[in-house]
């Protein structure tokens, strides 16, 4: 029975988006659908120094960064496509642009005819919830294909 064809499946890289990636696998290969790995690439973080006037420093030129947060979620959604293949799992992956997380896996999970987006959930409890919120509830909020929540 084919419940979902297509399934996206957002990580950062973390152990809980190992988790789901790997409850996601298991449900592609019972399910006979395709797996999409979708990593969002980070924001580029500046310090700030001094009071009156500092300013903001780059950690690292603009290029660096670039070149290793792509080498990093590469490497990541290679050992995914791994593991999905090892179970017999079709899979392909994507790297979000210059969208807020959310939106590049909203957006994403549409382009590629997703039906299910499988990702973490942080596990945010009580008033940090409120004040910084997640990308997880973010995508739960605005999403109109159907969201599973590994914890």
């Amino acid at each position: 029975m084919e419940l979902f064809k297509h399934i996206l499946v957002p990580t950062d890289g973390s152990d809980l988006s190992r988790g789901a990636a790997d409850r996601a696998i298991a449900i592609a290969a019972a399910m006979g659908a395709k797996l999409t790995f979708f990593h969002a690439r980070p924001e580029r973080r500046q310090s700030f120094f001094g009071g009156e006037g500092g300013g903001y420093v780059d950690q690292m030129p603009a290029e660096e960064f670039e070149r290793q947060t792509l080498a990093r979620a590469k490497e990541y959604l290679d050992l995914l496509q791994e593991l999905a293949r090892a179970q017999g799992v079709a899979s392909e992956q994507a790297i979000g642009g210059e969208a807020p997380p959310y939106e590049a896996i909203i957006d994403t999970a549409a382009a590629r005819g997703c039906d299910l987006i499988v990702m973490a959930s942080h596990g945010r409890r009580g008033i940090k919830s409120l004040i910084l919120g997640s990308e997880t509830q973010k995508v739960l909020t605005h999403s109109k294909i159907p969201v599973l929540v590994y914890r």
